[in-house]
């Protein structure tokens, strides 16, 4: 995420979630003009009842973030400790305590434990840099993956960059659906204009999310901006205001997608245009009434195409606010199909509307005829797994004596029938993959962030002792590049494909069969899972020979497979090891070959006839034809041809779509794509029904 100038972020754990980042800094190095929307909820949150009447303000240097402790409904204790934490940050920043904005998310009513806070803050100061995604992470609660974005804008000649930060998934309603959302830019602006701009922007997005219809007591937006840009200061309306507005607009917009597609327990997201409208309040109303209807959202769960329900709402809400609108002139369709025009239902194929309605995004458009008003509004479905979050969340919550606030998730805290329907599930799936072989690629952000890495090696160790017998893979690109970096090296890259030249393949090999590698095996090893680290080089594991890129470009020290040494591996297995691979391959005049990680892992499951290929990505699974799109969570080989054939999957996934494919023709059942910034994705995509990410086979 691009940084505007002079603001610096971080985020460290302090102690109020057993383990994840929990607390977040973001600096101005230069005094900042500040602005805030906060939540409308009486029960307010102590840091919205301390700032909301601080801002807007000139020369802010500094907001503090928490979760995992709402700070809220705990009485006058909640504001001294507000204050606590102010002093803190102004001591260690040297700035003045007025210029300390806070902000906290997590669970109401339990005491803050600020003193956690203060001695966490040198470590934070110290850490402080681009650093957006610790500080991201440091805010999330129920939030799967943190959310952060930037934009640019010429203003007055010069170039100025807009970034946020945001959380959000649950107690989201659609009067400031933004728990906490902190903006920061380098344009020169004044407050009261930035507060102005900031105000219409979340009214048009932020202020458009539903995920639950549940108003938080902490929800807050904040923006600073420190003129470091150069632009002529912006004290009123015009051009230049416009542009930033629209610029602040369009990133709020996004943070909205983010957090309707991140709701809890949500499925698919759905947004919702009702245009037509007679007047722009009617036209917000009617799409934000849609989007928090539990009837719609539980049918768009089951994908189910029931039009009525949404027309209903609309029809409800007209009669309830008394809006000059006619029903029976709408016009409606879900996903692009039109189901209900002229005053009567459409016909149409009810089957293959359920099938797009499946996809993880759903468009709903009310055309009315009332007017010339429209409104968005997003949200998501309503799962089972809501109700389940929601259940839990509180009966679950422990705080310990120092403060800590944990979640006490086992199993035995759940009811009997959950229990047993549990049990019933996993043990069907652990019968049926006993004894057999699986392949796992791993790489990605399954490799890079801590907690992520322990959830995998988990998850192998729990493979093995209920019988599996699994095979690691993995990769280790940004590890290379990082460390070619630190070298002085520049990759180069054709294609997709590092060029590994004599120079860099050294390095290649002792990232990969060194550090990756060992640490793997480490972590896999300290819960007794029996890991043996292995290069393809050992043993004569994987042949390889180089192999040139079409266009004629010297690919260097690059290699394809030529033959895996299945007798070498079944001997390890037999042994009740789990074999961890690093992709060098050996030439046949002794020279190590660097080889696509995927590549090796369908070759590995080929020549030891696994019957499940798993690959865990930075992305949901195999999706459209962007970074943003559907994802396809089932297809045949025949239909990934045709993807590649069209251009629909570029980058990265084009070199697993190739492996995948070699992995089937080679008699490999089904290939997994995952989500490898989810935990425990490989246990829940073997062991329960409802599977996630992308699955390949062969027809």
């Amino acid at each position: 995420m691009k940084i505007p100038k002079g603001f610096r972020f971080g985020g460290v754990h302090c102690g109020l979630k057993p383990s994840r980042r929990d607390l977040a800094l973001v600096v101005s190095d230069h005094p900042a003009a500040a602005a805030g929307v906060f939540t409308i909820n009486k029960a307010a949150a102590a840091p919205v009842l301390d700032a909301r009447s601080r801002v807007p303000a000139e020369g802010m240097r500094a907001i503090l973030a928490n979760s995992g402790n709402a700070n809220a409904l705990t009485g006058p204790a909640g504001l001294d400790d507000v204050a606590v934490i102010r002093s803190a940050v102004a001591d260690a920043l040297g700035v003045q305590k007025r210029a300390v904005l806070t902000a906290s998310t997590g669970v109401i009513g339990a005491r803050l434990p600020a003193m956690k806070i203060v001695t966490a803050l040198p470590a934070l100061a110290e850490q402080l840099g681009d650093h957006p995604d610790l500080a991201a992470e440091a805010i999330m609660t129920t939030d799967t993956r943190p959310k952060m974005a930037a934009r640019e804008v010429t203003l007055g000649g010069k170039t100025a960059v807009v970034s946020a930060i945001c959380k959000g998934s649950g107690m989201l309603a659609p009067q400031l659906a933004t728990t906490i959302c902190l903006v920061v830019t380098d344009a020169a602006i004044s407050p009261r204009a930035l507060q102005d701009a900031l105000a219409r922007s979340v009214q048009k997005t932020l202020n458009m999310v539903t995920v639950d219809g549940e108003m938080s007591t902490n929800d807050t937006v904040y923006a600073l901006a420190n003129g470091l840009a150069g632009n002529p200061r912006i004290h009123d309306p015009g051009a230049d205001l416009d542009r930033l507005e629209t610029a602040i607009t369009d990133l709020l917009g996004e943070m909205a997608r983010a957090m309707a597609a991140d709701g809890e327990g949500a499925t698919k997201m759905v947004e919702v245009v009702v245009s037509g409208a007679p007047t722009d309040e009617a036209a917000r109303d009617c799409a934000r009434s849609v989007a928090s209807s539990p009837l719609v959202k539980a049918a768009l769960f089951g994908a189910d195409p029931n039009w009525g329900r949404i027309l209903a709402t609309v029809g409800a809400r007209a009669g309830a606010a008394g809006y000059a609108i006619d029903p029976f002139k709408a016009r409606v369709t879900l996903q692009g199909v039109v189901v209900f025009a002229g005053g009567a239902p459409v016909e149409l194929d009810r089957e293959a509307l359920r099938v797009r309605m499946r996809e993880s995004r759903v468009d709903v458009a009310v055309e009315l005829a009332d007017g010339a008003a429209r409104a968005v509004s997003w949200g998501c479905d309503l799962s089972y797994d809501y109700v389940k979050i929601n259940a839990d969340y509180t009966s679950m919550i422990v705080q310990r004596p120092d403060g800590q606030v944990a979640k006490d998730d086992r199993v035995a805290n759940y009811s009997p029938a959950f229990k047993r329907s549990l049990l019933v599930e996993a043990l069907k799936y652990i019968a049926a993959f006993s004894g057999e072989i699986a392949v796992i690629k791993y790489g990605g952000a399954a490799m890079v962030k801590d907690s992520l890495k322990e959830a995998f090696a988990e998850d192998v160790t729990l493979l093995k002792k209920v019988g599996l017998k699994p095979v690691v893979v993995h990769g280790g690109a940004p590890e290379i590049t990082k460390t070619l970096e630190k070298l002085g090296e520049r990759s180069e890259f054709v294609d997709g494909m590092r060029i590994t030249d004599a120079q860099s393949l050294p390095v290649v090999e002792m990232v990969l069969s060194g550090k990756v590698n060992q640490e793997l095996v480490a972590l896999l090893n300290a819960r007794n899972a029996g890991a043996v680290g292995l290069s393809g080089k050992d043993g004569k594991l994987v042949r390889a020979r180089k192999v040139a890129h079409a266009s004629g470009v010297d690919l260097g020290y690059v290699g394809e497979v030529v033959e895996v040494n299945r007798k070498f591996l079944e001997m390890l297995l037999d042994g009740g090891y789990v074999p961890v691979i690093s992709p060098i391959g050996l030439a046949d005049d002794g020279t190590g070959l660097s080889i696509n990680a995927d590549a090796v892992a369908s070759a590995v499951a080929v020549a030891l006839g696994a019957r499940k290929l798993i690959y865990l990505t930075d992305v949901p699974g195999i999706l459209e034809s962007s970074p943003d799109g559907e994802l396809v969570r089932q297809q045949t080989a025949p239909d990934l041809v045709r993807r590649l054939e069209t251009g629909a999957i570029t980058g990265g996934m084009k070199w697993k779509a190739h492996a995948i494919l070699a992995a089937l023709q080679g008699g490999v059942d089904r290939v997994h794509v995952l989500d490898g910034r989810q935990p425990h994705t490989v246990i829940a995509e073997l062991f329960t029904d409802r599977g996630v990410g992308s699955l390949v086979t062969l027809a």
